[in-house]
């Protein structure tokens, strides 16, 4: 009994503070202390400057060894795009006549890593956790908007030019994936930070999970969440449910564990990111499903992550 309370007490102090961030972002903009302008700059003040700002810090001062870290970063490449092949043919098998296929297939695999993703790997493992995490969140939002444009365009697959034209505007102008690599950059060349940025830099890193949870809250719309219920569960099933067991139970048999395995089944247990519904919205598809899948797992991932530790951590796995 006194164990089972101990792993539940462990579970619920780390999806626990993020779950009443999100539940704040709500009452805020219900009694009007946030306001649809604040959401859009402080999603992008977020985006562009904090969480580019705190993924850089915990890699410039890690004092983890990232050359060992190779087998983690390409488990994590091939679980992604093989999870992808899962989700794409079983949509294509359930839906078969669906003309909303592409916005089912990215609710399904597409996790919110950058922010709900690197919060709970925050709230377990602390900054040390948050540098490996940064490299998984670099590789992964390349791959997720490769396969964003796969799944997305007409008749299901992208020209070549395309994709090309995708993957070069991704690593050239997404702005986790700069700071992460100007982090590694920095880091495995020795360059020394002085501490005035080091303590400026903190100042906007703290700001990060506070701020994009709330945003992540008040921006959710629970009205939508009646519609479209039928895609809506499976690709939130997918996402919440049979990506983390997957990706996990792999991970497991190839040999992770500790914090490894940790941060893999918290990325992966996380809800389906926000830039997918910006992702439909530029390619025509069905806006209004994407963000009822995000809404649809946002709530629900408290529970389904809460179980995942307490089984994870009842096996003495992270």
């Amino acid at each position: 009994m006194g164990d089972a309370l101990h792993q539940l007490q462990f579970s619920v102090s780390i999806t626990g503070p993020i779950c009443l961030m999100l539940i704040l972002g709500v009452i805020f903009k219900r009694i009007g202390l946030i306001n649809d302008n604040f959401i859009e700059v402080g999603s992008k003040l977020v985006f562009q400057v904090t969480l580019p700002t705190m993924l850089f810090l915990s890699i410039v001062v890690s004092e983890h060894d990232f050359s060992a870290a190779s087998g983690f970063v390409n488990y994590g490449i091939i679980a992604s795009i093989l999870f992808f092949i899962f989700a794409y043919l079983s949509v294509k098998l359930v839906f078969k006549d669906s003309p909303h296929q592409g916005v089912i297939i990215q609710g399904s695999y597409r996790a919110n890593t950058g922010i709900i993703g690197i919060a709970f790997v925050a709230n377990a493992y602390g900054s040390q956790g948050v540098a490996l995490a940064a490299l998984y969140v670099a590789v992964t939002t390349f791959i997720y908007n490769v396969q964003a444009v796969i799944c997305l365009s007409p008749k299901g697959a992208a020209s070549g030019a395309q994709t090309a034209k995708l993957m070069f505007r991704t690593l050239t102008k997404n702005p986790l994936i700069i700071s992460i690599l100007s982090g590694m950059a920095f880091f495995m060349l020795s360059i020394p930070v002085p501490d005035v940025v080091v303590d400026a830099g903190n100042y906007l890193a703290k700001m990060t999970l506070p701020l994009a949870l709330l945003c992540t809250g008040a921006s959710l719309n629970f009205s939508l969440m009646k519609k479209e219920k039928g895609p809506s569960w499976f690709a939130s099933s997918y996402k919440l449910i049979v990506a983390p067991i997957l990706i996990t139970l792999g991970a497991y048999l190839v040999g992770f564990r500790g914090i490894e395995l940790g941060i893999l089944f918290f990325m992966n247990a996380s809800p389906v990111a926000a830039a997918s519904y910006v992702m439909v919205r530029s390619m025509g598809g069905n806006a209004v499903l994407a963000a009822n899948m995000i809404a649809f797992t946002t709530v629900l991932s408290a529970v389904t992550c809460t179980v995942g530790i307490i089984v994870l951590k009842a096996y003495g796995l992270i």
